[in-house]
């Protein structure tokens, strides 16, 4: 059900169409960038924590997927501790099961933010909805289809040494 969900809500966008299920999991990372054929931090993941301005709803961060959420940074953004959704939480606070949350037709309320670890790719491939569903977008259709808040920068460990 989450993923005829999504491609409701991404028909107003025309990507509804743009939705590939897998027969394999794709819940993390590593599984998903294997059944999509793409380096793992294109993967775009989606991270769900208590809204520090209401833990009665979800605030969702979208970052490569090769990037570590970072505690101070979360708290200096958000004005709050970084606390991960209860697995029980989960579904009722994003619409959409563990492995499977995404950006797209969440419950109303529900804050979305991308994190500058995304930037650096022209594309990526966020869940959609079901632990073995994802979407090709652009970052910039990432941008407009999640209705994203706004960019934060909230992660490391994706950031080249040097640069």
């Amino acid at each position: 059900m989450p993923v005829t969900a999504v491609r409701e809500y991404l028909r107003q966008f025309g990507k509804d169409g743009d939705i590939t299920e897998f027969s394999a999991s794709t819940s993390t990372v590593e599984l998903a960038a294997a059944e999509v054929g793409t380096d793992p931090a294109r993967i775009a993941k989606t991270l769900a924590f208590y809204d520090p301005e209401d833990d009665g709803r979800a605030l969702l961060v979208v970052t490569a997927g090769d990037a570590r959420m970072h505690s101070g940074s979360f708290k200096r953004a958000f004005g709050g501790k970084a606390r991960m959704l209860a697995a029980g939480d989960v579904a009722p606070l994003t619409g959409h099961p563990p492995g499977g949350v995404c950006p797209f037709a969440n419950p109303e309320g529900t804050r979305v933010f991308l994190d500058t670890s995304l930037r650096r790719f022209d594309s990526v491939w966020p869940a959609a909805g079901s632990a073995s569903s994802a979407v090709a977008m652009t970052v910039p259709e990432l941008e407009e289809c999640s209705r994203a808040e706004g960019w934060v920068d909230v992660t490391r460990g994706w950031q080249e040494e040097n640069g």
